[in-house]
């Protein structure tokens, strides 16, 4: 989208598309409708979106009267993608999906699930496991995932730790910023603030920001797996969990949730739903019904309105 206001379109389309002899096309607005005129009218194979635009595609009505057969790879960053709609992303497109991650400060690329060659012949539902994780490093990319000490986590799928990160791509500091610069670059490797788990095979999955994991009664509860599981509520469009300031806990799981047009949905059910796949300290304590999330330009959700607006209010729920 216009302005140019991230590495990733500057770098990544921009100047990398007539390397190849591409064309770029680029949008001032994301508005659904529109860009499905352009994947059709264009002829569009390859597109790279944050989770909110993808949702906001497939849940779109009429979107069988859009010929969208051109797409050869959907890519996916900005936050990490929940498995089903990542499977409602490749139904509709019919076509490759890839996550990624990356950074400005990483010149962006880290990541992508591209699978290794021996993943190819594994049963299905294993090789949708690993597109849908955040993915494996790029080449001239050192990656750790590391426990607070510096040390590297176990290659589990399971321990989690902080995402750290060297090469030629990542910058030396931010200019003019000395603590800043100090805060986040250690020993020549940069401290992203995202937390994650790394198994066997190298694949990366991010399960929180460092300043959205929520800490509940003395328990971490990572917003991402809360979301992921509210998300396969058939009534749910879009959730955000954050946590909220409580005398008792600490911090209140909270979710916020807009639902699907007509549908009407308890508080109770959805903290049952998630209760009856998670822990029940990771359930909601609070379910708060919007008609809207709040998003940042780039059309990513954004937590920390979610904290400023919601963080010293009082109210039960607000229905959409």
């Amino acid at each position: 989208m216009r302005p140019l206001f991230s590495i990733l379109p500057m770098r990544g389309r921009h100047f990398l598309s007539p390397l190849v002899g591409a064309t770029h096309v680029m949008i001032r607005d994301f508005i659904v409708e529109d860009v499905l005129r352009l994947i059709e009218r264009e002829g569009i194979t390859i597109t790279n979106m944050v989770p909110t635009m993808l949702n906001m595609i497939v849940s779109h009505k009429g979107l069988e009267r859009y010929d969208l057969s051109s797409m050869r790879v959907v890519l996916s960053g900005g936050a990490p993608c929940p498995p089903k709609l990542a499977k409602r992303v490749m139904e509709v497109f019919r076509c490759e999906y890839v996550q990624t991650y990356g950074m400005t400060e990483t010149s962006p690329f880290l990541t992508a699930s591209i699978l290794k060659a021996h993943l190819r012949s594994v049963p299905e539902e294993e090789r949708f496991r690993y597109r849908t994780k955040t993915g494996r490093e790029f080449l001239g990319v050192e990656l750790k995932v590391v426990r607070e000490d510096g040390s590297a986590v176990k290659r589990d799928g399971k321990e989690v730790g902080e995402i750290v990160v060297r090469g030629d791509t990542v910058t030396p500091g931010y200019f003019g910023l000395e603590e800043e610069t100090r805060r986040t670059i250690r020993d020549g490797w940069l401290y992203t603030g995202d937390l994650a788990t790394i198994d066997e095979e190298g694949y990366v999955q991010i399960v929180d920001r460092r300043k959205d994991m929520i800490i509940t009664g003395g328990e971490n509860v990572y917003s991402f797996e809360v979301e992921t599981v509210i998300y396969e509520h058939p009534s749910v469009l879009e959730v955000a969990c954050v946590g909220l300031p409580d005398e008792k806990w600490g911090e209140m799981v909270t979710a916020f949730v807009v639902l699907k047009e007509g549908e009407k949905v308890e508080e109770g059910e959805i903290v049952s739903f998630v209760k009856e796949r998670l822990a029940h300290f990771k359930a909601p304590k609070r379910v708060i019904f919007v008609p809207s999330l709040p998003k940042t330009g780039s059309g990513k959700i954004s937590k920390a309105e979610l904290r400023r607006i919601y963080g010293r209010r009082d109210d039960k729920s607000v229905q959409s």
